[in-house]
């Protein structure tokens, strides 16, 4: 088993991951966390992935390539499509959710605005990544 937890961060604002890194910092739980700005980027490291990621973190608000369609790629990718995936966005549209969730992601989670919050959602991804662990 891997020691840290590989986590794959789809996010385009740098406030969000900021947030994000220190909720994962108060949870405790050693992390590796790779960092895509934007829809974009998701296709070419598809392809070159070193590590596969523990569990998926998607924001679908993203420039140049909507998460809708990153949502897409990453589970047409035979490789990808097991791993468990979180929306985490802006976004509480009822299609959005609903559409994300008949997509096959794990959770879909409306961002908090408090650390909190924001705390608690992030040991909510940490939890479902690690249950999907091998022993």
């Amino acid at each position: 088993m891997k020691d840290r937890l590989h986590i794959l961060l789809i996010e385009d604002d740098e406030d969000d991951v900021d947030l994000f890194r220190y909720a994962l910092k108060l949870n405790g739980t050693p992390y590796h966390l790779s960092i895509l700005m934007g829809g974009d980027e998701v296709a070419p490291y598809l392809l070159t992935v070193p590590v596969l990621p523990d569990v998926i973190v998607l924001d679908l608000n993203l420039p140049k390539v909507h998460g809708r369609d990153v949502l897409r790629q990453i589970k047409a990718s035979f490789v990808f499509r097991a791993i468990p995936m979180v929306v985490l966005t802006t976004s509480s549209a009822r299609e959005d959710r609903d559409y994300c969730l008949e997509m096959g992601v794990s959770q879909f989670l409306t961002k908090p605005v408090t650390i909190p919050a924001f705390t608690a959602t992030a040991a909510t991804i940490v939890g479902l990544a690690l249950s999907n662990r091998p022993d």
